[in-house]
């Protein structure tokens, strides 16, 4: 039928998130479609990633340990 929107491929999104990726389903289903789209890499940031001072900022702002 033209016009239609082709099908959600449900198949190859399972299998990329729960097969490949490994995800738990719970953290699966609780991703929105642009989050599992970045971590497929089929979306990019637009910003670009932060450079050496960017980084170092972040880090600083949320360290792995609390002091």
């Amino acid at each position: 039928m033209s016009g239609e929107a082709p099908a959600f491929p449900w198949e190859a999104v399972l299998h990329a998130g729960l097969c490949r990726m490994r995800l738990p389903a719970s953290d699966f289903w609780a991703m929105t479609p642009r989050e599992l789209g970045f971590a497929l890499g089929l979306l990019r940031p637009s910003a670009g990633t932060p450079g050496r001072a960017g980084l170092t900022a972040l880090m600083r702002a949320f360290p792995d340990k609390k002091e």
